[in-house]
C-alpha cells in the first residue's frame, strides 16, 4: 500500500496521463456499441498521432507486422474449408453418426466444432452450424435452447487449440517475439484446449438443462425444415400470385425500380420466368432488370384479391394459376430462407429500403421474425434491430449467396428442398492436402508461419478450392484494423512506463503470495478486461504486463503470457463477450442473464484448470 502515494503524481503526469485517458475513451466507446470497432481504433490511431506519443512509424507498426498478414491468409483458408465442403461433411456426418441421443449430439457437436475452429475462424464455423443445430432439436424433438449453448462455447474453445486458431494467440506470440523470447510453437496450446474441451463437454452435459425453460418442441415435425413450415410460420398463405405481361402491359421496358410496385401498389415481384435459348429459365429479379414482353412474374401480394384483380387490369397482367402453395411447385428455382444479422454490421437501425436489399443481394424480403412476433406490413420502412431474423425469396443462388459471401446476414437455416451446393465440392481432398502441407511447415520450422500460410492459400488457389474474388471478400478487414489500431497502446503504455506501473501495482497487491495466486489474479484480471472489449485488444493490452511481471520476478514470460491467452478466450460470461455468443441468441431465445448463469462457473472452472496446467506444461524457470 506505500507505493499509492506516488501513483497519482505519476499517472497525471504527462505523456501516460494521456495513454490512460485514450484507453479510457476507447473502452467507454467499445462498451457503448454505438460506433464501429474498427472505427474507434482508427480514431485510436489519430489520437496518438495528435497527441505527439507515438511517432508515425510506431502508430502504424501493426501495417508491417507479419501477424497481421498471417491472419488474412487464414481467412482465406477458413473460406475454402467452406467453399469446398469440408464443414459441410462434418456437419452432415454429426446428422448421421449421432442418432437419436442427445448425449452424442453434444459431445460430437462440440468435438466437431472445435476441431474445425483450430484451423478455421470461430465465427464461421458456428455460422455454418447454427442451421444444422437446429434441424438436428427438430428432428429430435428438443428445445434449440439446450444445444446453442454447447456451440457457442465450443467455438470459443477452438480459439484454445492451436496458435493459429484466434487472434489473440498470434497477438500474444508476437509481444514474445518483439521482446526477445521464442514464442509459441504450433500445438503449445492443444494440451491446454483438450483439456478445457472435455472439461466443457462434461459441463455442458449437466448445464444444458439449467437452460431448458420447460418448453418442449412437441410441434416439431419433418416438416419443420421445409417451406411448408416457413409458409405457416410466417403466415404467408395466399400471398403467392403468378402473372405474364400482355403485350401491351406498360411494364414491358421499364425497369422494376422504376416501377416502384412494391412501395406504391404492394406488388412484390420475387423472380422472373424468361424464355431463353427456347426454354424458360428463372432469374433473379433485380431492381434494374428491364421487363419483357411474356415475362412471368412470381409476386408477393399485400393486398386483397379484389385489389390484386384491379391492378392487373390497370397493367394489362395475366394472372396464372398455381399449381403448389407460395411457389412450393417452382422450388428448384426459388427458395426461401431465414437470415440472421451478424453480430456488430451496421445494417442495425437501417431499413429494407435503405440497404437496397434487392439491388445489392437480388433478394427480397417477405417477412421479420421479432421476439416470435411475425411483422409483415411496412417491411420496406422498418428499420432492423438486434436479433431480427428475416424471411427472404428468391432464385437459390443469391440465397446460398447470401452464406459465402455477406459479412452483415448468416443463413439460419435452409428449407429441406434446397440442394446446399457447394462450388468447389470436388476439391475437398486438395483443400486438405493444402492445409496439411501449411500445419507441417508450420511444425517444422523450415518457413515462418506466414509464408506458410502463404503457400497453402497459392495451394488453394492452383486446386481452384478458391478463387480470388472469393479469397479477397472473405478476409474481414474490421477485424485487421481493429487489431492494428489497438498495437499502440502496447507500445505507448511500454515507452511511457504505464506497463511498469501496472505491474508495480499488481506486484504490491499480490507479489508476496506466490506464483499460483499471481497467475490467477493474471487470469482473473484478463477475463474481467474481456468483459468490456475484444478477447484481441484483451491480449494486447495484457501480455506485454504478463511479460514484465514474469521479468522482474525473474520466471519464464511464455507461461504468464499463455495464462492471459487462454483468458482473452475464455469469453463465456455475457452475451457481447464475443460474437460466437451474440450469434446464437436469437436462434435460442437467450438471455443475458442465461450466459452469465453458465459462462461465470465455467470460467472459473478454466481458470483452475489453466492456473494448474500451465507451470506444468511451460517451466517457470
Amino acid at each position: 500500500m506505500s507505493s499509492f502515494p506516488s501513483f497519482f503524481p505519476t499517472f497525471f503526469s504527462q505523456p501516460l496521463f494521456w495513454v490512460l485517458s485514450l484507453l479510457a475513451v476507447a473502452i467507454f466507446l467499445f462498451i457503448q456499441n454505438k460506433w464501429r470497432m474498427d472505427t474507434i481504433a482508427l480514431l485510436v490511431m489519430l489520437g496518438f498521432s495528435l497527441s505527439g506519443i507515438l511517432t508515425t512509424q510506431e502508430i502504424f507498426a501493426g501495417f508491417s507486422d507479419p501477424n497481421i498478414i498471417l491472419l488474412a491468409l487464414l481467412y482465406i483458408v477458413g473460406e475454402s474449408l467452406a467453399r469446398t465442403g469440408v464443414a459441410y461433411q462434418v456437419s452432415d456426418w454429426l446428422m448421421r453418426v449421432a442418432g437419436a441421443s442427445e448425449t452424442k449430439v453434444l459431445v460430437l457437436l462440440m468435438f466437431s466444432i472445435a476441431t474445425l475452429g483450430a484451423f478455421m475462424s470461430s465465427t464461421g464455423i458456428v455460422a455454418i452450424f447454427i442451421p444444422v443445430v437446429l434441424a438436428i432439436c427438430a428432428g429430435m424433438n428438443i428445445s434449440p435452447r439446450r444445444m446453442m449453448m454447447p456451440l457457442s462455447m465450443a467455438g470459443l474453445i477452438s480459439g484454445m487449440m492451436t496458435l493459429i486458431a484466434t487472434a489473440p494467440n498470434l497477438v500474444a506470440h508476437s509481444e514474445l517475439v518483439k521482446s526477445g523470447y521464442q514464442g509459441f510453437g504450433f500445438f503449445d496450446f492443444t494440451l491446454i484446449g483438450l483439456t478445457i474441451l472435455v472439461l466443457g463437454i462434461l459441463y455442458m452435459l449437466v448445464a444444458c438443462r439449467w437452460l431448458d425453460n420447460g418448453e418442449q418442441e412437441t410441434n416439431l415435425t419433418h416438416e419443420e425444415n421445409s417451406i411448408s413450415h416457413l409458409i405457416n410460420e410466417y403466415q404467408l398463405h395466399g400471398r403467392a400470385k403468378m402473372v405474364v405481361l400482355a403485350e401491351d402491359s406498360p411494364f414491358i421496358g421499364r425497369t422494376i425500380d422504376e416501377l416502384k410496385l412494391r412501395s406504391t401498389y404492394h406488388l412484390n415481384i420475387i423472380a422472373i420466368q424468361r424464355f431463353k435459348h427456347f426454354r424458360r429459365i428463372t432469374i433473379t429479379a433485380l431492381g434494374n432488370d428491364q421487363l419483357q414482353n411474356k415475362d412471368v412474374l412470381l409476386m408477393d401480394i399485400g393486398v386483397s384479391e379484389s385489389e390484386f384483380q384491379t391492378l392487373c387490369e390497370q397493367f394489362k397482367l395475366k394472372p396464372i394459376a398455381l399449381k403448389g402453395e407460395y411457389f412450393s411447385d417452382h422450388a428448384k428455382a426459388v427458395g426461401m430462407a431465414e437470415l440472421a444479422l451478424m453480430p456488430e454490421t451496421d445494417t442495425i437501425g437501417k431499413t429494407i429500403a435503405e440497404l437496397g436489399f434487392r439491388s445489392n443481394f437480388g433478394l427480397s424480403v417477405v417477412g421479420i421474425k421479432r421476439q416470435d412476433q411475425i411483422l409483415q406490413d411496412n417491411l420496406l420502412t422498418e428499420p432492423l434491430k438486434s436479433g431480427d431474423i428475416l424471411l427472404v425469396m428468391g432464385v437459390w443462388q443469391r440465397i446460398m449467396a447470401m452464406d459465402k459471401h455477406n459479412k452483415d446476414f448468416f443463413l439460419l437455416g435452409t428449407p429441406k428442398e434446397s440442394k446446399q451446393a457447394v462450388p468447389a465440392a470436388s476439391q475437398a481432398p486438395h483443400a486438405l492436402f493444402s492445409i496439411f502441407v501449411m500445419v507441417a511447415l508450420m511444425i517444422s520450422g523450415i518457413v515462418p508461419n506466414v509464408i506458410a500460410a502463404l503457400i497453402a492459400c497459392l495451394m488453394l488457389g492452383k486446386f481452384r478450392c478458391i478463387d480470388m474474388k472469393s479469397a479477397y471478400e472473405s478476409i474481414h478487414f474490421p477485424s485487421l484494423i481493429l487489431i492494428i489500431g489497438m498495437m499502440p497502446f502496447s507500445i505507448a503504455m511500454q515507452k511511457t512506463g504505464g506497463v511498469a506501473l501496472l505491474v508495480e501495482q499488481f506486484l504490491a497487491i499480490m507479489g508476496g503470495l506466490g506464483i499460483y495466486p499471481i497467475l490467477f489474479g493474471l487470469f482473473a484480471l484478463t477475463a474481467v478486461v474481456g468483459l468490456f472489449i475484444s478477447n484481441t485488444a484483451t491480449a494486447i493490452l495484457m501480455a506485454p504486463i504478463a511479460i514484465e511481471i514474469a521479468n522482474q520476478l525473474g520466471y519464464s514470460p511464455i507461461a504468464l503470457v499463455m495464462v492471459i491467452t487462454i483468458a482473452s478466450s475464455a469469453a463465456f460470461m455475457t452475451p457481447i463477450s464475443s460474437p460466437v455468443n451474440t450469434m446464437v441468441i436469437g436462434p435460442a431465445g437467450y438471455k443475458f442473464i442465461d450466459f452469465v448463469k453458465i459462462g461465470v462457473p465455467f470460467t472459473l472452472i478454466v481458470m483452475i484448470a489453466t492456473v494448474l496446467l500451465v507451470p506444468w506444461l511451460f517451466p517457470l524457470t
